[in-house]
């Protein structure tokens, strides 16, 4: 019964989505989409390996996303105990200091022959911060193939675009916050936050000095950041994969019909929902090269009814980014496992005794 239930707030959901899609629509595949999204609600069974309790602050220190999608996967309807029924095994480590995680795994491969069947193609994993180099051969395998899902932004090669998954920031919660009307806009641009490199702090000093642009040098409340993307025409965001920052309030822009732009000095790899998502069609990539200028030519580029479709795909969007405390159709949660559901028939490597 709750299948069905599930079934019908899904169409009465994407139905309004779609009706618009040739124009704009934020999926890569709108017509495959809704077909594929109802299998995997169908089918899609994960098996996660007993764990023994979890170091407190192995999740929740630097991610709430990843310590709820932790949480809600361990009681979700896509676990099965049977782990011959299952499309891919989930590796849920009660630490991520790499000689815990090495122990865990060296455990499993001995105790389950799951692992071997594959060398964990089939596996997945939660890592804060990516996994880095290591010499381990248990480790060395969990980099190279199995599935890593990791805050949004990732540390420099510590992602791999072809398996690996990016959990976007929590939405802040609009419930009874009134939102001023989007129209007419106050601020042509607006950025939030603190810039920790010479560059973009010099792009942002040029356009903090030009008309209709609202920089902060420092992060607002949320209540008032929200307010001003309702009545900005973009939201400025800065890429830096090196020094990392976990607060990236693209889903909150997109809700807020504020058309993102973001700022990277090299090419971004590692955008949520990449296998959903067509993030051309709803937000402005500009390199750091170009400067405050090229910034503001990107912008001035889009106007007219090329913004509008990109700011209404952006609102269409904004569903994956929210954070549902029940079961909800194209949230977070769920767009994560569609990912996963994706990835069900990943490349297996097999042992070589069994070529």
């Amino acid at each position: 019964m709750a299948v069905q239930l599930l079934h019908l707030l899904l169409l009465l959901v994407f139905l309004p989505l779609s009706l618009a899609e040739t124009s704009s629509s934020p999926y890569l595949s709108p017509s495959t989409f809704l077909p594929d999204y109802e299998k995997m609600l169908k089918s899609f069974k994960i098996f996660a390996y007993p764990t023994p309790p979890k170091d407190p602050a192995a999740l929740v220190e630097a991610s709430s996303a990843a310590a709820l999608l932790d949480a809600s996967l361990l009681r979700s309807p896509f676990l099965t105990s049977d782990p011959h029924r299952a499309h891919l095994f989930y590796l849920s480590f009660p630490s991520e200091e790499p000689r815990s995680v090495a122990r865990f795994l060296r455990a499993i491969r001995s105790k389950y022959p799951f692992w071997n069947r594959t060398l964990g193609a089939d596996h997945f994993f939660l890592s804060i911060d990516g996994l880095g180099i290591e010499s381990d051969r248990n480790l060395v395998e969990l980099k190279k193939n199995s599935i890593q899902i990791s805050p949004f932004p990732t540390a420099q090669g510590r992602f791999v675009p072809h398996k690996d998954l990016t959990l976007p920031s929590l939405m802040f919660q609009l419930a009874n916050l009134p939102i001023p009307s989007a129209k007419p806009f106050k601020f042509f641009a607006f950025y939030d936050g603190s810039a920790r490199s010479p560059a973009i702090s010099q792009i942002l000093n040029e356009l903090r000095g030009m008309p209709e642009f609202l920089i902060n040098s420092w992060p607002s409340d949320p209540v008032s950041r929200l307010r001003t993307m309702s009545v900005s025409r973009f939201c400025l965001f800065y890429y830096d994969s090196d020094r990392p920052r976990r607060d990236l309030a693209i889903g909150d822009a997109l809700a807020m019909g504020c058309v993102p732009v973001v700022i990277s000095g090299r090419p971004i790899l590692d955008l949520p929902f990449s296998d959903v998502l067509r993030w051309t069609d709803m937000a402005l990539f500009v390199g750091l090269h170009g400067g405050a200028g090229e910034v503001r030519r990107a912008m001035n580029r889009t106007c007219g009814e090329t913004y509008e479709q990109m700011r209404a795909a952006g609102g269409k969007a904004s569903i994956h980014f929210n954070w549902s405390t029940g079961p909800r159709p194209f949230d977070l949660f769920h767009t994560v496992i569609y990912q996963l559901w994706l990835r069900r028939h990943t490349i297996r490597y097999g042992r070589y005794n069994e070529l």
